[in-house]
């Protein structure tokens, strides 16, 4: 690989913080375009999300009712619809130009509707993803669940309905990542083996950045595109505080080689329900099926896996889709970190300063999104016309609200007790009602007491009931919005 060693007195047009695959998809494009361009990050990627990704290539299997229900959502949507139609020409140039493992690795989505969810979650984001298609004309198409070759589910969670859609596949996070470092040496530019601790500036410019080992490297262009670690750079720069802060949605998930040595054609997955993307179970070849993923807010990156989570996900792969991994092998326990917002959406444009740029907070979505902000943000860069509508994700703004307070925690209130029936509890049928009854008072006045203005995406207000450090981080970032307000 081009790395350099001593960085003092290099100078780069463009410099990268994050190795992730969208700081590599950039580097790419820059570097085919003549750009001069340093890409920072350790080779094996401590708190990465890419390195951990089932890398599902699906913007529609991932709609819910809350995505839809604000123009914020319905934006975010619109910008993985056109990343889905730039895939194809993105992965065959990439292929074409770079030696390694195949890629892709799934033929199509196959979404099913089981009887573990709950009609508040599992039935209505099914349905959602459904009008959606048929919004957009995507096609799709309904699946007898008998009909469904590899799934083999315990009886009482078996499927009652699945469809599969035949333009949403998956590929092998670790092979893009190969393939993406190839192409980007390939065309001129430069990996550097340490991450930036400190983004230099002089007035209201950025200068370069400073590496973990104290050498700098100068820049005509610093892009701050290192996931949930971003914040840690955001934090050197006076405009910090004027971003909405980010934390981790740490996620575990695990590589399995299957006891007959099977494996699916396509994605399978079920809708996205307890705060998380749905379970989904991703062929890799070779015997092998990836089963993912957990999601768990955290104020730091983590870099293990907790031993409730991974039970949790393992339970769930063999009682909800195939009863035989029950007797595979696990041969990789994997943990990501994905970066979230304090508004659980995206911070993507100029940075506020002069020559600074933001494109991390993606949550679950970063890696659909890399060829299209790539080429959007390499336009951006060089002074073109860009390709994507970011105003409202700009990375200087007020936290965008996707509903009123109420509203947000039913959600939260919805998705809680959809957790209880994930993990098979047994509760008298009342119970459902009085644990509700006494929930839903009790997280409004947890939300009033949070803040008498602000209310946190659902998952981040669930999670600061019993996460001190999100509560002061929270109350610091609120407080601070006010005085820019």
């Amino acid at each position: 690989m081009n790395a350099i060693g001593k960085a003092d007195g290099n100078s780069f047009d463009v410099v990268i913080a994050g190795n992730g695959v969208l700081g590599l998809s950039l580097a790419w494009v820059l570097a085919r375009r003549g750009q001069r361009v340093a890409v920072l990050g350790r080779p094996h990627r401590p708190w990465a999300g890419s390195t951990a990704a089932g890398a599902m290539l699906g913007c529609f299997g991932e709609v819910t009712t809350s995505l839809l229900a604000s123009e914020h959502g319905r934006a975010k949507l619109e910008l993985g619809i056109q990343a889905a139609a730039l895939w194809p020409q993105w992965l065959a140039e990439l292929e074409d130009r770079t030696e390694g493992a195949p890629v892709k690795t799934a033929q199509g989505t196959t979404v099913i509707l089981n009887t573990i969810g709950t009609a508040e979650i599992d039935d209505a984001n099914y349905n959602a993803i459904r009008a959606e298609l048929t919004r957009y004309s995507e096609p799709f198409e309904d699946v007898e669940p008998a009909d469904l070759d590899w799934v083999d589910a315990e009886p009482i969670s078996r499927p009652l309905k699945a469809f599969h859609i035949p333009g949403e596949h998956a590929v092998n996070a670790a092979a893009l990542l190969e393939r993406l470092e190839a192409a980007v040496v390939q065309a001129g530019g430069t990996l550097v083996p340490e991450f930036a601790t400190r983004v230099e500036y002089q007035g209201d410019r950025v200068t370069g950045v400073v590496l973990s080992d104290g050498e700098r490297i100068a820049a005509g262009h610093v892009m701050l595109a290192a996931g949930a670690r971003t914040q840690e750079l955001l934090d050197s720069l006076p405009v910090g505080p004027r971003i909405p802060r980010l934390v981790s949605g740490y996620g575990v998930s695990s590589l399995i080689r299957t006891v007959d040595g099977t494996t699916p054609d396509s994605v399978i997955r079920t809708p996205n329900r307890s705060f998380a993307c749905g379970l989904h179970i991703v062929p890799r070849g070779e015997g092998h099926v990836y089963v993912g993923a957990t999601n768990v807010i955290s104020v730091e990156p983590r870099d293990t896996a907790e031993m409730r989570d991974l039970v949790f996900l393992l339970q769930c792969a063999h009682r909800q889709v195939r009863r035989s991994l029950w007797n595979s092998d696990v041969t990789k326990v994997q943990v990501g970190n994905r970066p979230v917002s304090m508004d659980a959406f995206p911070l993507l444009g100029e940075g506020g300063m002069r020559n600074l740029w933001i494109m991390t907070g993606t949550y679950r979505d970063g890696l659909h999104l890399s060829p299209l902000l790539a080429q959007d943000f390499a336009a951006r860069i060089l002074g073109e016309e860009p390709q994507a509508d970011l105003a409202r994700f700009a990375p200087v703004r007020q936290p965008l609200q996707t509903g009123t307070r109420e509203e947000i925690v039913d959600v939260l209130i919805d998705h809680q007790m959809g957790i209880g029936y994930e993990q098979d509890w047994t509760i008298p049928v009342e119970w459902h009602q009085w644990i509700e009854m006494d929930l839903r008072p009790g997280t409004l006045a947890w939300a009033n007491e949070l803040d008498p203005e602000f209310t946190p995406p659902a998952e981040l207000l669930f999670a600061s009931r019993f996460e001190p450090e999100l509560v002061s981080v929270l109350r610091k970032y609120y407080a601070t919005c006010r005085e820019y307000s």
